[in-house]
């Protein structure tokens, strides 16, 4: 076949009066086709000759295509092949023709049955996207898969990304707040997929039973909570190119951090590069794109969203509520009640009326206990060998004081009555840091005054309490850093749960103020109240002031989970 070049140098020949057959004899050609090459200036395009009609085909079309209808009802897996088709013409209708005559017949059905798109455009700051991208990360445990929360503007394609610890919808929440913040505003629509955690049944159309705690997300910032329709990603392409994005550009090579922290701080300042990026068919920039939408979006609340999904349990007689097949502690004072949990994406709130009785750093594993030991004091006096055979104190680091007090205390009093002494003590832990109750004992071995209501004086005396009628902040917990087992610590008891208010009045009784909440306590029968060592009580001794266990704390798991200590119990944990 002559290509463009040889009919040049042909023509060129002749034009410089070259004869016909000494053309033909130079470059190898028939004279014919010397001629043809004079009468056009190039060759002629290949065509494809039109198809003959398949003759052994053609009375088993109506087969093929009432099969292909059926396929549309059957699931995208288990639909027909051109070669599926072809063994069912010839083994069950006695086909025998060949199969590339199935095969161009079929490729021509579908070509013809092909969906086309219309372009749309989105008028700025009306459509927000939002979908999970996953990736993997390398920390310093090992390799492990990241969900990542996008938030992408069908406008600028200006876009927010979130790592986050799962796809459950106090996450979702969570995610969406940390966005709105990070741009500054609102769009008209959010657009999802149908996630379960979102859309919670898909109805006619694309109406949708919206979660509750999303509903209440999209009424507190006033956006329209949109769908697309089922199997329709296509709906939503903006979003999607950045999941493609995340994953082929952010997260290549694969990312080495240390935590989901320096992990979000990674991708907000890739979000952030983007801004100077001009997308494909776009004159002005991602930025100068998404200042345009900030002029017409809708502006953030006053406040943020509270970003959290509530759930009503019974305390039982552990001292725990159950949430994720995980337990937390709760105070005795409210064992045997109805509380709310609220589930935050780091962190589990626990409720009562409207006061915060506990609150616990989120564990993401499976049946584990996360307890305080602050919970428990107020039983322990009538429990001291717990402290020897439960998980709660059995791993409860506390300086070496405390270990010499128990031991004096034992030495002298012996096991039993020691316990008690040691116990008294201990409970003061409820109500003081760390750091007061050890200068106490310090102060008291120093005098030679190693007795338990010395040292309750002593520390009355060097802690201040909390004013009054106010209350307390709570002592959280945190989890360890690592899945294994933790070391559980003492965390923040400079704050205090509960707060003792007014004197006692004439029936023996006094008001206590617990987080927030206010519970009358019976001084004669107080459940923190210690018993005196002795067979009832000792001689010369006085009535511990009632404790009551309402401090937050840490704990370990499978049985308890703690972190060390905060910097404002350094020097009271040793080791630490």
């Amino acid at each position: 076949m002559l290509t463009v070049e040889d009919y040049c140098k042909i023509r060129i020949a002749y034009r410089d009066g070259m004869s016909i057959r000494e053309i033909a004899r130079r470059f190898h050609h028939s004279r014919q086709k010397v001629r043809q090459v004079l009468e056009e200036s190039e060759p002629r395009p290949y065509t494809v000759p039109a198809e003959r009609p398949a003759p052994q085909l053609g009375p088993y079309k109506t087969v093929i295509e009432q099969i292909l209808e059926e396929d549309r009802q059957a699931p995208r897996k288990q639909r027909h092949t051109a070669a599926k088709l072809y063994r069912r013409l010839r083994d069950e209708h006695g086909y025998q023709g060949g199969y590339d005559q199935v095969r161009r017949y079929v490729g021509r059905l579908g070509r013809a049955q092909r969906e086309t798109f219309i372009p749309l455009t989105h008028p700025p700051g009306r459509r927000l996207e939002a979908d999970f991208g996953h990736i993997y990360v390398d920390f310093p445990q090992s390799r492990q898969q990241v969900s990542v929360l996008l938030l992408t503007w069908s406008h600028s394609g200006y876009r927010f990304a979130v790592a986050l610890p799962s796809e459950q919808t106090e996450a979702i929440l969570a995610g969406m707040v940390q966005g709105f913040e990070f741009f500054g505003c609102v769009p008209w629509e959010v657009w999802w997929d149908n996630p379960t955690t979102v859309a919670t049944a898909i109805l006619e159309g694309r109406q949708r039973k919206v979660q509750p705690r999303y509903a209440a997300l999209a009424s507190h910032y006033c956006f329209d909570p949109r769908f697309c329709m089922p199997a329709r990603g296509n709906e939503k392409p903006y979003v999607e190119h950045s999941v493609y994005d995340l994953q082929r550009d952010w997260a290549t090579p694969v990312p080495r951090v240390q935590d989901l922290a320096e992990l979000n701080a990674y991708l907000r300042s890739c979000a952030l590069a983007k801004r100077n990026h001009r997308m494909a068919g776009k004159i002005l920039t991602i930025g100068e794109l998404f200042a345009q939408e900030q002029q017409v979006a809708l502006p953030l609340p006053p406040r943020a969203f509270d970003p959290f999904v509530p759930e009503s349990a019974k305390v039982d007689k552990y001292q725990t509520v159950r949430f994720d097949t995980n337990r937390y502690s709760v105070p005795r004072r409210w064992a045997f009640e109805t509380v709310t949990i609220k589930a935050y994406v780091d962190r589990i709130e626990v409720v009562a009326g409207t006061a915060v009785i506990a609150r616990h750093t989120r564990s993401y594993a499976r049946d584990e206990w996360i307890v305080v030991p602050q919970h428990y004091l107020a039983i322990l006096g009538r429990r001291p060998a717990a402290l020897d055979h439960s998980f709660v104190f059995a791993e409860w680091k506390l300086p070496a004081c405390f270990d010499q007090l128990r031991a004096h205390f034992e030495e002298r009093e012996g096991l039993t009555g020691g316990a008690r002494q040691y116990v008294r003590v201990l409970q003061l832990l409820a109500e003081y840091p760390v750091q007061v109750v050890r200068d106490a004992i310090v102060q008291a071995r120093q005098r030679a005054t190693m007795n338990a209501d010395h040292i309750i004086a002593t520390v009355h005396r060097l802690g201040a309490r909390p004013v009054a009628g106010t209350a307390a902040p709570l002592v959280e917990t945190a989890l360890a850093p690592s899945s294994t087992l933790a070391v559980p610590t003492l965390d923040h008891f400079d704050r205090l749960l509960s707060q003792r208010q007014g004197d006692r009045d004439d029936h023996g009784e006094r008001t206590t103020i617990i987080g927030g909440a206010l519970e009358t306590v019976t001084a004669a029968d107080d459940p923190g109240r210690v018993r005196e060592t002795g067979t009832r009580s000792g001689p010369g001794e006085r009535a511990l002031p009632p404790v009551l266990a309402a401090v937050g704390g840490t704990g370990v798991g499978p049985a308890l989970c703690q972190r060390p200590a905060s910097p404002d119990q350094a020097g009271g944990v040793p080791g630490l």
